[in-house]
């Protein structure tokens, strides 16, 4: 069957599902019956888990998704005990995408305790000897509640009330869930089904106490050392601001997948990568320093994890996954990775979105990009927020440094032409030397590294990003960067980063820190306008 038939017949099933939220147990076979009377072909088998090969590959198993949820015990980090992707993505499959479906639509209330027990079965590891016990370190931070937690709720909650079922042209929830299914079979199939792309129910954006998911997480993470102490520096600017800080958070978070099937780190212990735990140090790190907008790279549960809990936390995401993410070569992956960006929608309005497939020498590659257009609730002021993720790996220099070229193209005309303001976070895997970085430093756009004000002149970008250890040897580069427009934009503080000492001789991800990538944050404020 070609690719453009496969997206006909399983398009209608998938959105006849979400549109009925699965309320209850009783309500799925009418729904079941009804696809199966528009569409014939689909009577055979189970609604919803049929394997989809839109080439040779290994053959999916197949499962009633009635039995995907369940009314047992729920928590506010994630879904029913029961829930999860039965089936896994294969080599080149699209079918576990389908899985999640039932999973992102279960009531949101009440739910503590079973997500944090709970994961895809496929990641699970077999029970063994625990592990040795591990000295905390004096220079780490005690998991303290922060003050500023319970403004995210607030802002939840405002939009849980005016949020309504309105059709956006890049869709969120349920349109996510179609569009990575599409791109994976087809990469125009999407434009071609518009009447799929439908907002979730509002009954869904009941936001949960931000404090209570990080004491949850906190219980997670009793055995674990507790997190470091990062300070912010604050940066000598022009005049005070009549508005707040935008925080913006910047972070390659270490796909699941990768970190536990392909990136070998040899000195990380297996026990440090299990998901269930390291979700919560991910989690952890976002809650304390609460950015207005988060920038992500590597992000492989996003449907089951960061949407459902950070949508609730009064977050409005966006995520684009890569066409061909190594993740889906990982036995039990859970589906493939991408760029995702957040923003706090009681600051901030969405005026326009692009997603970028980055081309090189005209060909497109297998690296994207978000950029979006917002609005100041408080100022009425716009800028463009952009998080990207160039090519990995030594070799690939002219290729990442044509990545660049064309994602500043797209930016010139999404800014039109610099008339608006411009934040880019980004892993570029490459080293201010390398020929991306300095298109980047020397673009009309007239970006500036906010790194670089941490050094003693002004000029240096940190040590290091990144450090880890590998089978072929210690990797301490810097290729996380927050560029920003210099004449528009400042930089009130940044997030110093973990010394030497706390990182620890074994490097990263460890059992204190969840990724090979160390967060970046920043507070901007726009400068006054003459």
């Amino acid at each position: 069957m070609d690719t453009p038939s496969l997206v006909r017949l399983v398009a209608p099933a998938l959105s006849a599902r979400c549109a009925r939220r699965l309320p209850s147990s009783s309500s799925r076979p009418a729904a079941d019956s009804a696809s199966a009377s528009q569409h014939p072909q689909l009577r055979s088998r189970p609604l919803g888990l049929v394997c989809l090969r839109p080439s040779p590959g290994p053959r999916l198993e197949e499962k009633d998704p009635r039995s995907l949820c369940s009314d047992g015990p729920k928590s506010l980090l994630g879904l029913p005990a029961s829930a999860g992707p039965a089936v896994r993505w294969g080599a080149r499959g699209a079918a576990a995408v389908l899985a999640a479906a039932p999973g992102m639509y279960q009531s949101p209330r009440r739910l503590c305790s079973a997500l944090l027990q709970r994961d895809a079965p496929g990641l699970r590891r077999a029970p063994g000897p625990p592990p040795p016990p591990r000295r905390l370190s004096p220079t780490a931070a005690p998991r303290l509640a922060s003050p500023r937690l319970l403004a995210a709720a607030s802002a939840a909650r405002d939009v849980a009330r005016s949020c309504s079922r309105t059709v956006y042209p890049m869709g969120n929830g349920t349109s996510r869930l179609y569009s990575a299914l599409a791109k994976t079979l087809n990469s125009s199939a999407a434009s071609q089904h518009p009447e799929y792309l439908v907002a979730p129910d509002p009954e869904h954006l009941e936001p949960i106490d931000p404090k209570e998911l990080l004491e949850e997480c906190r219980a997670v993470l009793h055995t674990r050392p507790p997190r470091f102490q990062r300070d912010f520096v604050a940066l000598p600017a022009d005049g005070p601001s009549s508005h707040p800080p935008i925080r913006v958070m910047q972070w390659n978070i270490l796909a699941q997948a990768l970190g536990e099937g392909k990136d070998n780190f040899v000195q990380c212990p297996m026990e440090a990568l299990k998901w269930e735990e390291r979700k919560c140090l991910i989690l952890e790190e976002i809650l304390a320093y609460q950015p207005d907008i988060l920038c992500l790279q590597e992000v492989d549960h996003y449907f089951d994890t960061f949407q459902p809990l950070l949508s609730r936390l009064g977050y409005q995401g966006t995520f684009f996954p890569k066409p061909w993410s190594p993740c889906l070569d990982v036995e039990h992956n859970n589906g493939p990775d991408g760029c995702a960006l957040f923003f706090l929608q009681n600051r901030f309005k969405l005026v326009n979105s692009a997603n970028i497939r980055l081309t090189a020498m005209t060909l497109k590659t297998n690296q994207v990009a978000i950029a979006q257009t917002l609005e100041c609730k408080e100022s009425s002021r716009q800028f463009c927020i952009a998080v990207t993720h160039l090519k990995a790996r030594t070799g690939w220099e002219r290729f990442r440094s044509a990545q660049g070229c064309d994602l500043l193209q797209n930016l010139q005309t999404i800014t039109q032409g610099a008339k608006i303001p411009l934040i880019v976070c980004g892993d570029f895997n490459a080293e201010p030397t390398e020929e991306v970085y300095k298109h980047f430093a020397s673009s009309s756009l007239n970006l500036n590294s906010a790194y670089k004000l941490l050094s003693a002149d002004g000029q240096s970008e940190p040590p290091y990003t990144t450090w880890k250890i590998r089978t072929s040897g210690e990797c301490r580069h810097t290729l996380d960067y927050i560029w920003y427009s210099r004449q528009v934009l400042s930089v009130r503080s940044a997030l110093d980063l973990l010394t030497e000492e706390q990182i620890g001789p074994n490097r990263l991800p460890s059992f204190n820190y969840p990724s090979d990538h160390l967060s970046l944050v920043c507070d901007f404020t726009f400068n006054e306008e003459p």
